[in-house]
């Protein structure tokens, strides 16, 4: 009997993992996170009355409580979603900017994600959707603590398809030919298709973006069906290709949206959380905390085809030259949509001003599941249990918000909130739609601004005033003990080294990956040609 492949000795680690898993105690709650992407706090039509494409996440605000002051942990992609599923930060997670097509590592193995809490206590896992957090070897989510993963390893723009959706600028469909393949387009990737996996196998390259919510949604449900069939309670964690570009919005387009393809492919995220609700409150034998959050800001740069502030414009910085939105501080980076539903538990029609963060999920649903945190670690996260049910509206005193790309070293932090006052130690704009970049800036001492009066963050408090002297020993303080806690935990490191032969694909024979043909159920990577073609996979 030939020795077997590196493919099937990791499909069988996965399958091992999976029946580790000890039994469940009762009355766990089952958990949804649903995670949209580029996602502005004015497209919730609950927050910004002029959106009137979300009627589904109306209802679920009217029947759930609705965050109006919720952040992300970061204000890009891999280094918020990082802090999401492990309550810490990405100068303790060692996740501080996105990962690349090629990336070799990813969030650090020593690093314990939420679904790998909740497994041990006897959850079953999944996730769908996007991922961003290394996909080479071990980083692949199926080693992650996730039962069960269907979606794309990183942003859907990471890779060509053969239906491109909206983009600006437009990108080309994937080529068919060879000498196609090295037509470079700047900001588009043309050499590589973007793959779908299902657990470590990938089933289409390239994805059809048209088809790819409503399979995201079939994969959602059947997960949730099958888990509440098995009696055990459940974890999905389900991270939206929706609202980051390119939108893809299936042939024929919804009813004309004033907000033209935007609003159109808003209409079709929000119909599938209204779905996925559905599916929960029927399955979910009324036990199942539903969570929707965004992941940072709109992407400006994309101008039309970006998402809405709302009122968190930063206008001191748009002043000056580029974005106030995803990949900066200022409140329109990192101020996200936010509800949270639980029909007997989580009270209806009620709106907390809570000071919340994504990287409360962590350890709230942890302390849900009746699960303890990681030892020899600290948390930027706290248990917001008392919030959602009602109880309290009182969140963090302290908040920290580190730099996602638009000024200063990836990960600083560099902003930081304490009660209504908010100090910037570096100001930054990312890119604008018209083109413009806000240079960095530094501000010592801090600029101040009190949210509660000017929630635009139009004007810093003079030095000189009463109200700056009074406020800026508290902000110094607190800010001193953070950076001295960060500098005093078990922080990580991650490798960012890149390597072509990290890159997923399934065929390198083919152009652009290929491995499917038109009708096809699938296809798993090709292991007749070379090694590298089995190690481009994972």
């Amino acid at each position: 009997m030939g020795t077997p492949s590196p493919w099937a000795v990791l499909v069988l680690a996965v399958a091992l993992v999976g029946l580790s898993a000890p039994r469940a105690a009762s009355g766990q709650p089952n958990f949804i996170v649903i995670l949209a992407d580029d996602v502005g706090w004015g497209d919730l039509g609950a927050n910004w009355p002029e959106t009137k494409e979300t009627p589904h996440l109306d209802e679920l605000a009217a029947e759930g409580t609705r965050f109006v002051d919720f952040h992300s942990a970061a204000s890009t992609c891999s280094p918020s979603r990082a802090s999401l599923l492990t309550g810490r930060l990405g100068v303790r997670n060692g996740v501080t900017h996105n990962f690349a097509v090629t990336s070799v590592g990813g969030l650090p193995l020593n690093e314990t994600t939420l679904a790998e809490v909740l497994r041990e206590a006897g959850y079953s896992t999944g996730a769908i959707g996007k991922w961003h957090l290394g996909h080479h070897g071990r980083h692949h989510p199926s080693f992650r603590g996730f039962d069960y993963y269907f979606g794309i390893p990183y942003s859907h723009d990471m890779g060509c398809t053969d239906t491109p959706g909206y983009n600006l600028p437009p990108c080309p469909p994937c080529p068919r030919h060879s000498m196609a393949a090295r037509v470079a387009r700047k900001d588009c990737y043309t050499e590589v298709a973007l793959p779908l996996f299902e657990n470590v196998t990938i089933v289409q390259q390239p994805v059809n973006l048209s088809s790819l919510a409503a399979r995201y949604m079939e994969e959602a449900a059947r997960f949730i069906r099958r888990a509440s069939d098995s009696g055990r309670p459940f974890f999905l964690y389900l991270a939206l290709a929706h609202m980051h570009v390119p939108l893809g919005v299936p042939p024929p387009l919804p009813p004309t949206s004033p907000r033209g393809i935007y609003g159109a492919a808003l209409s079709e995220m929000d119909a599938l959380v209204g779905r996925i609700k559905r599916v929960a409150d029927s399955h979910g034998k009324g036990n199942t905390l539903l969570w929707f959050a965004g992941d940072n800001g709109p992407w400006a740069q994309k101008c039309e085809l970006a998402g809405r502030l709302g009122p968190f414009v930063g206008a001191w910085q748009r002043q000056r030259g580029g974005s106030s939105a995803k990949q900066t501080t200022w409140e329109g980076g990192h101020r996200v949509p936010a509800l949270a539903y639980w029909p007997g538990r989580i009270p209806a029609k009620r709106t907390s001003h809570a000071l919340l963060s994504t990287l409360d999920i962590f350890p709230t649903l942890v302390a849900l599941a009746g699960a303890a945190l990681p030892p020899n670690r600290r948390f930027d996260g706290s248990d917001a249990s008392p919030v959602l049910f009602g109880w309290s509206d009182v969140g963090h005193k302290v908040l920290l918000h580190p730099n996602s790309g638009a000024a200063g070293k990836d990960g600083e932090v560099e902003a930081l909130r304490l009660a209504q006052y908010k100090a910037f130690y570096i100001t930054g704009g990312a890119m604008a739609c018209d083109g413009s970049i806000g240079p960095a800036e530094h501000h010592q001492p801090p600029l101040i601004f009190n949210l509660d009066r000017d929630i635009q963050e139009q004007e810093p408090l003079d030095v000189a005033s009463r109200e700056y002297q009074a406020v800026l020993p508290a902000i110094s303080r607190a800010y001193a003990q953070a950076l001295e806690d960060i500098a005093t935990d078990n922080v990580s490191v991650a490798d960012y080294s890149k390597d072509p032969a990290a890159t997923p694909c399934c065929n390198a024979q083919h152009v652009a990956c290929r491995c499917q043909a038109p009708g096809s159920h699938g296809a798993v990577p090709d292991h007749r040609t070379e090694g590298r073609a089995t190690r481009l996979c994972l």
